[in-house]
């Protein structure tokens, strides 16, 4: 959903409207790795939450994307990120991925599944439909045999990505909050983010408009797996 100026500014004077009334009731934590349940910490992690969303949605490669996260946010070094390739659990192409790929139904398609991680924390989890025969020799033994990361294998491609749907998977602030709907009282403990954050469909395609990969990715709560910002 696209958002105007003026909703976009409307928005960024509500949340620190709401940021300003938490931080007064705030006392100042110290920083640490652990999130509290407040409200301010839950402003910060939807804010986080919907700036990686637009970063995947602006970039065409999710794998540089997540590099560029790992590195801001002092999550690893090296910051980047490598692919651990999860084995069994096969899922063949359906129909619907064949025809987003433009393949019959005797034609090769490949499956892979990745976790992909930064230091030890596993951002992302993916499942990957592609079409062998649209990527190089060089590409298609690096995705057979090593845990190079797709995006990564494939960027000589210079490939576009197609974002089929995007969507939070956990809203830290309930829905209508820019409203008036009632907010989360503050809790004793370390905030609760659900495994699952954000999910993406898309399809990649060469720049001919060729397709080659469907991908799913499921974001995972490690994307805010730092310390949260400073209190002032």
């Amino acid at each position: 959903m696209a958002f105007s100026p003026r909703e976009m500014l409307a928005a960024c004077a509500a949340v620190m409207l709401i940021m300003t009334s938490a931080r007064a009731q705030e006392s100042a934590a110290p920083r640490s790795g652990v999130w509290p349940d407040t409200l301010t910490a839950r402003v910060e992690a939807l804010a986080l939450l919907e700036t990686l969303n637009a970063d995947l949605l602006g970039n065409d490669s999710a794998t540089l994307t997540l590099d560029r996260w790992c590195e801001a946010h002092r999550m690893a070094s090296p910051a980047k990120i490598v692919a651990e390739r999860v084995s069994g659990g096969d899922k063949p192409p359906t129909q619907d991925i064949r025809q987003l790929l433009g393949v019959n139904a005797t034609d090769s398609v490949r499956y892979r599944h990745v976790r992909l991680h930064c230091g030890s924390h596993v951002l992302s989890d993916a499942d990957n439909w592609y079409v062998p025969s649209r990527l190089t020799p060089d590409m298609n033994r690096l995705l057979d045999t090593t845990d190079t990361a797709f995006g990564r294998a494939v960027q000589a491609l210079h490939f576009h990505r197609r974002t089929l749907s995007a969507k939070l998977l956990w809203w830290p602030l309930p829905q209508g909050w820019e409203m008036g709907a009632a907010l989360p009282a503050a809790g004793s403990g370390p905030l609760q983010v659900p495994s699952q954050t954000i999910e993406h469909r898309a399809v990649l395609s060469l720049p001919d408009g060729t397709a080659f990969s469907v991908v799913v990715e499921t974001y995972t709560n490690e994307v805010l797996g730092f310390p949260p910002p400073p209190r002032l």
